[in-house]
């Protein structure tokens, strides 16, 4: 019986062994796969994922020995026995896909599964981990660990049907400099010295360390959204460098929710799906993906709801974060990172967010997070750990093995703590309630000797360069060994990482349509304002009142009448050039975000910008005109009315086209609002109101001037054929004014769209 019992418990540890040995980069059976299977799976035209032909991938299985089939198999059932209730457990049913739907993942599931034993669910690859079960010794009860399991099992996200394609992240001896100017010479800082780890299918790696260590930076680092000529090292994905065709398979969630706040959540997700998923679903297939997306992520309640804003009241910071890695998991991409996805939200939000990453990694993706200050239950969710301090690292390995490395090197919590805690006290330099090694005591007192102040505390910066000394020596070797090993795909699979050929969801017809009922349903709000309403109203009152029913039989009559008409020339020609002017500045971080993942064509949603507010700018100026053509007694014919409002919207499209050029030229506020006040302040004494005899040579000014022209054309309208000049100029038959605004609004647009085009998007900030 004692015999058996130990032959049982050989097998057991082996298959452990075995198990731990595939999860890692350095496992000889996962270096020892057989790339001719590879390649044969991925030259096959369909494949099954069916539970016939005797494969059974309902549940995640584990690598196990082969040595003893009989004993091991029965101590595999007494283990699934004893511990079922904290087994994770996937769905069943796994429907048929063709290779041309699979870029890759399902071939790559199949044939590595085949000779490799590791095991795939239908939702992509899925590489075991050590910690399938949530160990007893954690901090949480075996009740808390139940209820956190059925929390995550609750959010998993089941909409990845089709396989991953799985990509695996290295990064070696990453440094990363800034240059700081001056006022009179420039140098620069080292944000990221040396920084060396990976991320492999399957895991949750996080970043952790102080305010300013570099997380955020390492993060955008990895995600190819800085100037790779600025980055030192080597960052690889399945062993090749980056390349902008990466950006298809890479989802990115930034710190900043960044969403239209008027568009509710429904309406956010569904044009994300209808803008960034092939076009090979058609649209009732794409807003289904929306609603299974809703759906997993919990968002039924708040569909309907507003993300909100800053201004905006709408859904809360948790919502709102789920919002924007819905749109991101909408595509089902390889690689996702997030930046410090739990700040500003409760412990329980925070815990649900990092279980649905979980959930994530665990469908066969890669993710990277940077995480701020996270709970105990949070640290326990993550598979490995990068901690920074100094734009240096002091430690990367498993987030499981953080505790006893630093006990290893003599820094041990004097008392129960949480660990993230316990790690970012380290990487500050702060050893209170934390041993002190011996070799920083001996250092303490050396330096005490010297001092007559002692000090029972070593000094943060002696912390930091003992803590980094330690990684150096004890383990970095032996990571960057790991790191050197090749991943365990064929060449084959590692080309297809790259997709030569961009490919749009859309036609660019069907881009501009979905992008212009967007903007139509986030910019109604701002034009119906009752502040915008109320300011129009208002001022077509006064000015209703002041000239009332002015009669141009009198000299001074027709002198106020014509002063009207120049201030409707320059009201109309201020007020949307310093509406135009925030246009892009303020949609900036929406429009880099989205150009980033190649969601749609730049001339698409320029045209669509400045084409779907057209019909929201003709509602206030006929508004404005009704009340203040009619008080000011201007001239009762229909066809002067009408061609004074179409003189009015040429007016207004031509100053919305300035406002866009200065705005996407210059992308800053301040500067913009500078250059906007001068230059129409210049066209309004221009305007051929205030000045009638201009210099030669600065003559030039009024031609450019749409006051200018607008003034002009108000002026035959009303009194074309009832005198033959106004004011000593001669009436003109308004060809060459239509023509200059046309011209306006057609070159300042132009002059919008390659500033747009010039405009850096993985700037550092």
């Amino acid at each position: 019986m004692v015999k058996t019992v130990q032959q049982k418990q050989t097998n057991v540890n082996t298959g452990e062994e075995h198990r731990m040995e595939v999860g890692t980069s350095s496992s000889s059976g996962l270096v020892k796969a057989k790339s001719e299977t590879l390649s044969e799976a991925f030259k096959s035209s369909s494949l099954d994922f069916s539970n016939g032909g005797g494969s059974s991938h309902g549940r995640k299985h584990h690598v196990r020995a082969s040595s003893s089939p009989s004993h091991s198999g029965s101590s595999n059932n007494q283990r699934n026995n004893r511990r079922n209730t904290h087994i994770r457990k996937a769905k069943s049913a796994h429907p048929a896909l063709d290779l041309s739907r699979l870029t890759g993942g399902a071939a790559l599931s199949r044939a590595s599964s085949a000779s490799l034993g590791l095991s795939f669910s239908f939702t992509g690859f899925a590489v075991p981990h050590e910690e399938e079960v949530i160990p007893s010794e954690r901090s949480c009860s075996n009740d808390d660990n139940l209820e956190d399991n059925e929390a995550a099992t609750s959010s998993v996200v089941k909409l990845h049907e089709e396989p991953t394609f799985p990509i695996y992240l290295k990064f070696i001896d990453i440094t990363y400099k800034v240059t700081c100017k001056g006022m009179t010479s420039s140098s620069e800082k080292s944000i990221l010295n040396g920084i060396s780890g990976s991320a492999y299918p399957g895991e949750l790696l996080a970043l952790l360390g102080p305010s300013g260590s570099g997380k955020t930076t390492l993060l955008n680092v990895l995600g190819g959204r800085y100037n790779q000529q600025n980055i030192g090292g080597s960052v690889s994905y399945n062993d090749k460098p980056y390349s902008k065709h990466l950006q298809s398979r890479i989802g990115f969630v930034t710190q900043d929710d960044v969403l239209f706040p008027h568009l509710t959540v429904k309406e956010t997700l569904t044009y994300t799906a209808l803008l960034r998923l092939p076009k090979t679903l058609t649209k009732q297939e794409k807003e289904q993906r929306a609603v299974s997306v809703i759906q997993e992520l919990g968002l039924e309640r708040c569909q309907d709801t507003m993300t909100g804003g800053s201004f905006v009241r709408g859904v809360s910071g948790g919502e709102r974060k789920r919002v924007c890695i819905g749109n991101e998991i909408m595509t089902n991409p390889s690689l996702l990172f997030l930046d410090e996805p739990t700040s500003s939200l409760d412990s329980t939000t925070a815990l649900k967010i990092v279980q649905m990453l979980q959930s994530i990694a665990k469908a066969g993706k890669t993710v990277v997070t940077t995480i701020h200050q996270p709970s105990s239950r949070l640290f326990h969710r993550f598979d490995k750990l990068v901690v920074l301090s100094r734009e240096s690292l002091l430690y990367f390995g498993k987030a499981s093995e953080a505790m006893p490395y630093f006990s290893s090197i003599g820094c041990s919590p004097l008392l129960s703590m949480n660990p993230a805690e316990f790690l970012l006290d380290l990487a500050n330099g702060n050893m209170n309630d934390i041993s002190i090694p011996s070799a920083l005591k001996e250092e303490m007192n050396m330096g005490s000797s010297c001092r007559k102040i002692r000090s029972s505390k070593p000094t943060p910066t002696a912390v930091y360069e003992y803590l980094e000394e330690a990684y150096r020596t004890k383990t970095e070797v032996l990571e960057k060994k790991k790191l050197m090993e090749p991943v365990p795909l064929d060449e084959e699979v590692k080309v297809m990482i790259t997709c030569p050929k961009r490919e749009w969801g859309l036609s660019w017809w069907e881009q501009y349509c979905i992008l212009s009922l967007r903007g139509f349903k986030e910019r109604k709000h701002d034009y119906f304002s009752w502040l915008r309403v109320t300011q129009v109203l208002s001022t077509s009152i006064i000015l209703g009142l002041l000239w009332w029913q002015s009669d141009i039989q009198h000299p001074k009559g027709l002198q106020d009448q014509v002063g009207l008409l120049f201030f409707i020339s320059v009201f109309w020609g201020f007020f949307p050039v310093f509406t135009a002017i925030f246009t892009f500045p303020q949609e900036r971080a929406m429009l880099s975000k989205e150009r980033e993942s190649n969601m749609y064509r730049l001339s698409a949603y320029f045209v669509a910008r400045t084409t779907s507010d057209l019909p929201l700018d003709l509602i206030l100026p006929v508004l404005f005109l009704v009340v203040v053509y009619f008080m000011a007694g201007l001239r009762l014919r229909a066809e002067s009315f009408f061609l004074s409002v179409l003189t009015v919207f040429l007016c207004i499209v031509a100053a919305q086209g300035l406002g866009l050029a200065i705005g996407a030229s210059l992308m800053d506020l301040k500067k913009a609002t500078t250059l906007a006040s001068v230059t129409v302040m210049t066209f309004m004494l221009a305007g051929g109101y205030f000045v009638k005899k201009v210099p030669v040579f600065i003559a030039w000014i009024r031609y450019i001037s749409f006051n200018y022209h607008t003034y002009k054309l108000l002026v035959k309208v009303q009194y074309e054929e009832i005198m033959q000049d106004v004011n000593g100029e001669e009436i003109v038959n308004g060809l060459k004014e239509v023509s200059a605004l046309v011209a306006m609004i057609i070159g300042y647009r132009l002059l919008a769209y390659l500033s747009l085009r010039r405009m850096k998007l993985n700037a550092p900030t």
